[in-house]
């Protein structure tokens, strides 16, 4: 297990890298139905912080896992076992979402701590086989290794301890590469790691579609209606036009150029990727509303889709910032994000339907845009590195 070449011509994400992806199907389909329920019943904000507390534990196990593979990724028999322990993880996690909404992690605790050791295990075996990142693979080890006792000694605190210890433990986490990359930066790929951010995007895009589906499937069982039909082209539409303004920044280029802005890029991907999900959510309750009545109100349901649709714009702006060459300014993104959420303002008076119409039209626009500025640069991205 060496370090892999930076500059390495044709790298894409691996079938083994993909499979570890579908585990996450599981996870992220749990935390966003559950969600999706306590926007229904009108207690979105029970739901929230529970919310954003698991996806945080399924997107930084995500993301450890990526970045190391992108410089170490062997493929080879014992590489394959420990992602093997690490996918276990994932799916012991998803078993314990539920339990969590109602303030019980011990299942998602021990989920974490099973993808950790798997990690850790990768790290040691790097410090073992790779003599001039030994270091920092070091120090990853011992740091994660740490920061996972503290998770676990958690649990034995009454109710598993205050709400801001569980954030003071996710600030060590989330500090241990800031502090593990200061002997020398591991040599990830940059065009790599952007398409494994984009697969990651589609995983999420793609629960959103089958959270709707689902919900519509309940729906016709109560007859099809007009406002069901709009209010699922809509939110199509909407996922549709977001997926294409996603793809249409050179991501790839961006790192390569700015590795510094890595960390930034990185991180702030968590922001992102949380409101896709909880985007899905809401689409799921949008949904739901065309049937019989539930205990969310117009508003509720519409803000349930624009909010996390506002966050996703806004952050795509910011992440893309020190690019300098943007598909479309980001005066226009905010300027979307902030008409979209006085969107919400219509939906006692429109409905839900009429609302995610306009947010659909916005967002048309939008691209429209960044379709008339040029050729779309997801079409240089796909190009081998």
């Amino acid at each position: 297990m060496v370090a892999r070449d930076l500059g390495e011509p044709h790298r894409v994400s691996s079938p083994l890298e993909l499979l570890f992806d579908l585990t996450f199907v599981a996870a992220v389909s749990q935390v966003a139905g559950r969600l999706a329920h306590t926007v229904e019943e009108g207690h979105a904000g029970d739901g929230l912080q529970p919310f954003l507390m698991v996806f945080f534990a399924i997107w930084w196990a995500w993301m450890n896992f990526t970045w190391f593979a992108s410089a170490y990724e062997t493929d080879d028999v014992l590489y394959r076992v420990m992602t093997f322990v690490q996918m276990a993880g994932v799916l012991l996690l998803a078993a314990g979402v539920s339990a969590a909404f109602g303030g019980d992690f011990t299942t998602v605790t021990f989920g974490y701590l099973v993808m950790r050791v798997g990690l850790v295990g990768m790290w040691v075996r790097a410090a073992i086989e790779h003599p001039d990142g030994r270091q920092t693979a070091l120090r990853y080890a011992v740091g994660v290794s740490i920061v996972q006792v503290f998770w676990v000694s958690r649990l034995a605190l009454p109710g598993g301890g205050p709400t801001w210890l569980f954030f003071v433990l996710a600030l060590m986490d989330v500090s241990v590469p800031l502090i593990a990359e200061r002997p020398g930066m591991t040599t990830w790929h940059p065009h790599h790691i952007a398409e494994r951010y984009g697969l990651f995007t589609i995983i999420l895009l793609g629960e959103s579609v089958l959270a709707a589906t689902n919900a519509v499937q309940d729906a016709v069982e109560h007859g099809l209606s007009g406002e069901l039909v709009t209010i699922a082209m809509a939110g199509l539409a909407i996922l549709f036009t977001l997926w294409w303004i996603y793809f249409s920044e050179p991501a790839g280029e961006l790192l390569a150029e700015n590795r510094e802005w890595s960390f930034v890029w990185g991180y702030g991907h968590y922001v992102v990727f949380a409101a896709l999900a909880a985007l899905g959510a809401g689409l799921e309750v949008a949904v739901v509303s065309a049937g019989p009545h539930i205990p969310a109100g117009d508003r509720t349901v519409v803000a349930a889709v624009a909010m996390p649709l506002a966050v996703v714009l806004v952050m795509l702006a910011v992440l893309h910032a020190p690019l300098g060459r943007q598909a479309v300014r980001p005066e226009l993104i905010v300027g979307t994000a902030v008409l979209a959420l006085l969107a919400t303002f219509t939906a006692p008076a429109v409905g839900v339907a009429g609302t995610l119409v306009v947010i659909a039209v916005l967002l048309a626009l939008l691209l429209a845009a960044i379709l008339t500025r040029g050729p779309s640069s997801a079409s240089r991205e796909s190009q081998p590195a």
